[in-house]
Formats: structure tokens, sequence, C-alpha cells
């Protein structure tokens, strides 16, 4: 069935007509954008987003530019899509055991991701066309937040483990320390059960500041300084990384503000 079939079918069933760049249920519609998605990354890659076309992406993904403009619009459109395509993939972040093991690991994956020549000029033009494009500035923020709450389990992890500490103020949950009737003991001589202890929270940690942490550095030399990166700087942004959050950098209170900030204030207010 053709793409312009299905979408007669569609209106003659009554269903509302598809917002151009949204998501759709996967067959024929998911290897259309994702062949679009490759025509799009191409392009960035070869002309940057000034020079990336309707016609080009047509050209190279085999969809006819009028779907392409019916669908995605323009191509903000494109470029907005390809980055919500990007986010729905199967990633997880590393598990080495280790919170030390496991940042690194993260922020040697980020090195590669752009250092690497098979894969490092998409990541760069689709970075560089966030600047260009509100559209594709708020897909590229959706697509490293949904990365960063990913990411957020290694610091859970952690905290369990007793690598990072908890909210000021909180000690570890403990069983009844009570003892219980036992058939020597009569129950007028048991003594009744005291309260249990505060229970520690799953984590204390801005888990989204700490990961953050690890990759500005590497983002900074790779966007803004244009410097080389390498698995050293790598391991220098995760030794600083966790050096600030055994000082109690990322750790925030019970409350959930951060630590030093005065109550009834937020963390971001102005002094």
């Amino acid at each position: 069935m053709s793409d312009e079939t299905e979408h007669g079918n569609r209106r003659e069933s009554g269903d509302p007509p598809q917002t151009p760049g949204t998501r759709r249920p996967g067959g024929r519609t998911a290897r259309t954008r994702a062949a679009v998605r490759d025509a799009v990354l191409a392009g960035l890659t070869e002309h940057g987003y000034p020079g990336l076309t309707v016609e080009y992406v047509a050209e190279h993904s085999g969809v006819h530019k009028t779907t392409l403009y019916r669908r995605w619009k323009d191509v903000e459109g494109l470029v907005a899509d390809a980055l919500d395509l990007a986010g729905e993939d199967s990633w997880v972040p590393p598990d080495t055991g280790s919170l030390e093991g496991d940042l690194r690991a993260l922020a040697r994956e980020v090195v590669a991701s752009f250092t690497d020549p098979a894969v490092a000029a998409s990541g760069s033009a689709m970075i560089a066309a966030a600047f260009q494009s509100e559209r594709a500035a708020v897909a590229l923020r959706d697509y490293y937040a949904e990365r960063f709450t990913r990411c957020e389990v290694l610091v859970e992890r952690a905290v369990r483990r007793g690598e990072l500490p908890a909210a000021p103020g909180t000690v570890p949950a403990t069983p009844d320390a009570t003892p219980s009737a036992t058939p020597d003991t009569a129950p007028s001589d048991t003594a009744p059960p005291g309260p249990a202890s505060p229970a520690v929270p799953e984590s204390a940690i801005d888990a989204g500041a700490l990961v953050r942490s690890v990759s500005a550095p590497l983002f900074f030399r790779l966007f803004i300084t244009r410097e080389t990166v390498d698995d050293s700087h790598a391991d220098q942004a995760v030794a600083a990384t966790l050096a600030a959050a055994r000082a109690g950098a990322f750790t925030t209170g019970s409350t959930g503000t951060a630590l030093g900030t005065p109550p009834g204030t937020s963390a971001g207010a102005a002094p």
C-alpha cells in the first residue's frame, strides 16, 4: 500500500491527521522513518544544517518529497525527528560493579562517540544543527535529558553499595532489635516493639548533575575550545567528579534542597 493510499485510508477512517515529525507505530512507517533519519544524518555531515534540503533527503532516502513535506513539514522537522528517533534506542549505561568503573566507561564512550571517524561526524553535525535551529535545540535537549535519566541508575547503585553518602540526618534502616518472646519467656516479660529506624532514601545525590559533570569537560574541549580529547581526559573528568561527589557537592538534603542552601530558598536562586 502506498503512503498516499495509507494517508487516504486514515482520513476515511476518521483518524486525526498526523502532526509532522510525530511518532507512529512500526512496520513500513518505521522503515521509512529510519531511511529518512539516515539521509538527514548524511546530509548534515556532508553539507551542514544550512545546506540540508528536503530535496536532498528525498533523493537519498527514497521517500517522495511530497510525503516528507506532509509528514515532517520542513528541514527543522526532519532534524528534530532524527534526534527523536535516536533517543528511541535500547542504550543502557555501563554496569561494571563500581561507580568509578561505570563513570569511566561512560566518559570513554563519550570520547569514542566524537573521535571515532565512523560515527563522530554525524553526532557533531547534530549538535551544530542545534545552534542554528530552535526545534533541533529542543530535540537535542530532550535527547540528552532522557540519556541522563537512564544514567541515574549508576548513582542509585552507588548509594546502595555505600560508595556515595545518603541524605544527611538519616541512618540505614535496620530490623527491630527488640528480642522476641521465646517459649521460656512470658509475654509480660517481653518489651514492646520500638519505633523503626528512619529509612535511607534510594539516593540523596543529584544524579543528573553528577553525570553531567563527567561529560561537561569533554564537551567543552570538543565544541568550545575545539581541542582533542582522549581517554586520559575522560579519566580526569571522572576523577574530578568522584572527588566532588565524595565531598558532598552533589548531595541533597532530606527535603530535596542542596546542602548549604538556606531554608526557604531554591538552589538556583540569587543570594
